[in-house]
């Protein structure tokens, strides 16, 4: 497996697509923000094929990083443990930056605070799924 920066958004936007779209039911409107042109995209790899992703938006001092995701078939072999500390690496890496945030779903807190990051404040409702906003200082 590797994990790479990308400027593939088209096969970021398919995996997205496969997970978000089609197995957890999000709404394409939900799931396309238009903010990919302007974030760092990461891709995972399992031999030749694209398996996960995951993308980086800055704002002032904030790394959000957001959109992870591994296709169901390729779960469970450390692919989101790569992405999410090769998000929070590159967020190391970049000036004035000084804390990485996610929104993560209800059931993946406890996958986020095994990696470092805190959940703060109340669950919400994000396309219909229950998240908590994490935080880990960087």
């Amino acid at each position: 497996m590797r994990i790479e920066e990308t400027d593939d958004i088209d096969t970021c936007r398919t995996l997205r697509r496969a997970v978000f779209i089609h197995e957890q039911g999000v709404t394409e409107a939900d799931e396309w923000d238009g903010l990919d042109g302007q974030a760092i995209h990461l891709l995972a790899w399992q031999e030749a094929r694209p398996v996960g992703t995951a993308r980086i938006l800055l704002s002032g001092d904030i790394g959000k990083i957001g959109r992870v995701c591994v296709l169901q078939d390729a779960r469970g072999i450390g692919l989101g443990v790569g992405l999410i500390r090769m998000a929070v690496d590159k967020l190391r890496d970049c000036p004035g930056i000084t804390q990485a945030k996610l929104s993560s779903q209800v059931h993946a807190v406890g996958f986020y605070e095994k990696l470092g990051f805190t959940a703060i404040g109340k669950e919400y409702e994000d396309a219909g799924i229950p998240h908590r906003d994490m935080i880990l200082e960087l």
